[in-house]
């Protein structure tokens, strides 16, 4: 079976290590002495002044649209993970969506201010298969709206733009480490930030808003990770140059392997160094998808529709007319990549799809 990705796991005896010293300390939970550990080998990895270990990417969001005191109405993406578009719908925002740029795939950032409102409190744009947004652009906006910018940075793991961490645009950043994830704690995520007062509020906010252990500095909710899933953390990031590389070469194969299909991919910007996250190719048509994903299943290949369906299309939020972001949605397939593929594996993949479709 090849799954459109693996778990990387790492070594059992090192991840026993910490399970040991876990045992030893009978400290589990709340800001335990892995978790700081790797808050702060993270900070040091991103090269960013704040960052926060959390449960999961999708409570990263949700903390950002509170702790920024967001209201009314939020523009983002149509194209990206459900949670982007519920943690909005879940702090009862509204969301209001800009149409994708056709190349990037990421929020089409000369749109903007067509959506923006008297209601607009921010930006909520997603690094798509960790290409960048148009930071400069939609920053430039903001400030002349006077509104806020968060960063969906799921897939952003590992990737510089202009030769710094991209994950340092935008007021805050939420970045998911689940297991599916390039470098992952199981389940996890973490907020950036370089605002200090910002960085506060999100400090009591992900622990039930607590000041000490009988007062409160006001509203939180229980967003904190524990020493298991940082041990876990702790284990995969000195790996993560080697796991980039490999990704690397997988997507240098595909590259050469379907130069002569029809297909089309993802443009990443200028001054990108990319971290191979996922391997996106656009059909022609939505047929053509169909044909190969259903060969490729029949082989126990397990490619995904990544995103599909459009976001547009949630019943739970005011339908908006996306014409771009819904036939990029209907025709692109992330294709299997990850750590432990072997190349036979990735030609077989690659075989398959030029098979189907010739």
């Amino acid at each position: 079976m090849i799954n459109v990705t693996k778990t990387y796991l790492p070594p059992l005896d090192q991840y026993n290590a910490y399970l040991q010293q876990i045992w030893s300390s009978g400290w589990v939970t709340n800001h335990g002495p892995l978790v700081e550990e790797l808050q702060h080998k993270l900070k040091a990895y991103f090269g960013v002044k704040h960052l926060f270990f959390v449960a999961n990417g999708t409570i990263a969001l949700q903390i950002a649209i509170k702790a920024l005191d967001l209201q009314g109405e939020i523009i983002t993406t149509p194209f990206s993970y459900v949670a982007t578009t519920s943690s909005i719908a879940w702090q009862e925002k509204k969301p209001v969506f800009v149409d994708i740029d056709p190349q990037t795939l990421c929020l089409n950032a000369s749109l903007l201010k067509q959506k923006i409102t008297s209601r607009t409190s921010a930006i909520l744009a997603t690094h798509v298969y960790g290409n960048a947004c148009d930071v400069e652009a939609i920053q430039k906006i903001a400030d002349e709206y006077g509104i806020k910018v968060i960063y969906d940075a799921a897939h952003a793991f590992g990737v510089n733009y202009n030769n710094r961490s991209l994950l340092q645009n935008g007021n805050i950043s939420a970045i998911s480490f689940h297991a599916t994830k390039l470098f992952h704690t199981i389940e996890g995520g973490a907020l950036i930030t370089d605002d200090d007062d910002l960085a506060d509020k999100i400090s009591y906010m992900m622990n039930f808003g607590h000041d000490g252990e009988e007062k409160f500095f006001g509203l939180g909710i229980n967003g904190k990770n524990s020493e298991f899933h940082a041990a876990m953390g702790l284990c995969i990031l000195p790996e993560m140059g080697k796991i980039i590389k490999r990704r690397e070469e997988i997507s240098r194969l595909y590259d050469q392997m379907l130069k002569s299909a029809q297909l089309k991919k993802q443009s990443l910007v200028n001054s990108l160094e990319y971290n191979y996250a996922y391997y996106p190719v656009i059909f022609p048509d939505e047929n053509s998808l169909l044909k190969v994903k259903n060969a490729m299943n029949a082989e126990k290949i397990f490619p995904r529709r990544y995103f599909y369906p459009n976001l547009n299309t949630l019943n739970y939020i005011q339908q908006q007319e996306v014409p771009v972001a819904d036939a990029i949605a209907s025709k692109i397939l992330c294709l299997p990549i990850y750590y432990e593929m072997k190349d036979a594996e990735v030609e077989q993949v690659a075989s398959i799809l030029l098979k189907t479709i010739a």
